[in-house]
């Protein structure tokens, strides 16, 4: 283990991400995914191959990671290979924590496979860039297009006046108005200074996703806890078991909060808590996303009682209309 990295619990499991379990991928399966199927019986076939899929793409960037960066790593100008490549990229958790050392990794451990089946090592180098860029383009398209929906969405529950032009809140229930509000305040958070540097100039400007960067990984974990809960209530109020998600569902609530306070409130791997450093928009996002959580949970806990067989008039409308079809 590099040194001053942190105990494996609960990091281990806000860093696994998306190749484990994903709640970005809950909002995409959901919000697009769900638009692309010919009928709901292939969500299964798509959902699911999807996952795995995604699985196995992690057990390779693992690998590149580790073995592929093995095969040769060039460190201040001396290509190092073996046990003396890891000791030199991982030598310590601060070294190997910046978004850019592991982006790094990742692309030359998985240019060294590419480069041992004859491939040219700069063509290897420029591929990987290429694909690791693609992850980036492809992933930012998927999230603005989720923040049009949601921004719809809670304009529509927030605004109880007729629409009309004249209402800020009716224009954000339009598509191209939520879209544009999406990209305006990424464009903003995109061209904002870096953490800590206040005055904004060309040269500190367009590095304000590192601002909140370090909330990822618990967020998107997270949510995927809070998917769980959704998907255990789907089960539950049509009396189906749901011992199997809400196992996973506990989990996946709790390894997540515990990591945002640890973060939060006492630092780790020789770093220092989010309060301390005075990260101030990391340290309120933090505190209202652990809010917001337990009051989800004070919710559920108060509604799971009488959930059972309660259907959505949805639901029920469909009962009623197969009933009718098979008498």
């Amino acid at each position: 283990m590099p040194e001053g990295a942190p105990f494996i619990f609960p990091f281990l499991f806000i860093t696994i991400a998306c190749g484990a379990i994903s709640g970005f991928h809950c909002l995409v399966s959901s919000g697009t995914s769900s638009k692309q199927l010919k009928s709901e019986p292939d969500a299964r076939f798509v959902g699911f191959g999807s996952m795995l899929i995604e699985g196995f793409l992690a057990t390779l960037v693992i690998i590149a990671c580790t073995a592929g960066l093995g095969l040769g790593a060039e460190v201040k100008g001396e290509l190092l290979t073996g046990d003396n490549a890891w000791a030199a990229r991982y030598a310590s958790w601060s070294s190997a924590g910046a978004l850019g050392a592991k982006v790094g990794a990742f692309v030359d451990g998985a240019a060294n496979f590419l480069k041992a089946i004859g491939i040219p090592a700069q063509v290897a180098l420029a591929l990987m860039g290429v694909l690791v860029a693609s992850f980036a383009g492809t992933t930012l398209d998927t999230a603005c297009r989720l923040q049009r929906y949601v921004v719809q969405e809670l304009a529509s529950t927030f605004n109880r006046k007729e629409r009309g032009v004249s209402n800020p809140l009716a224009l954000l229930q339009n598509k191209h108005g939520a879209t544009l509000f999406a990209i305006l305040i990424a464009a903003l958070v995109a061209t904002a200074p870096a953490p800590g540097q206040l005055n904004w100039s060309f040269e500190t400007a367009g590095k304000g996703g590192m601002i909140l960067w370090p909330l990822f990984g618990a967020t998107n974990q997270l949510l995927a806890g809070l998917a769980f809960l959704v998907i255990t209530f789907h089960l539950w109020r049509r009396g189906k078991p749901v011992w199997f998600i809400a196992l996973p569902m506990v989990f996946m609530l709790i390894m997540p909060m515990w990591a945002m306070i640890v973060q939060l409130f006492f630092g780790s791997g020789g770093s220092k808590s989010w309060i301390e450093s005075g990260n101030w928009i990391v340290v309120l996002v933090g505190l209202a996303t652990i809010a917001l959580e337990i009051w989800m949970l004070v919710e559920a806990a108060f509604m799971f009682p009488r959930a059972k067989g309660v259907l959505e008039a949805q639901a029920q409308d469909e009962g009623i209309t197969q009933s009718v079809e098979i008498s």
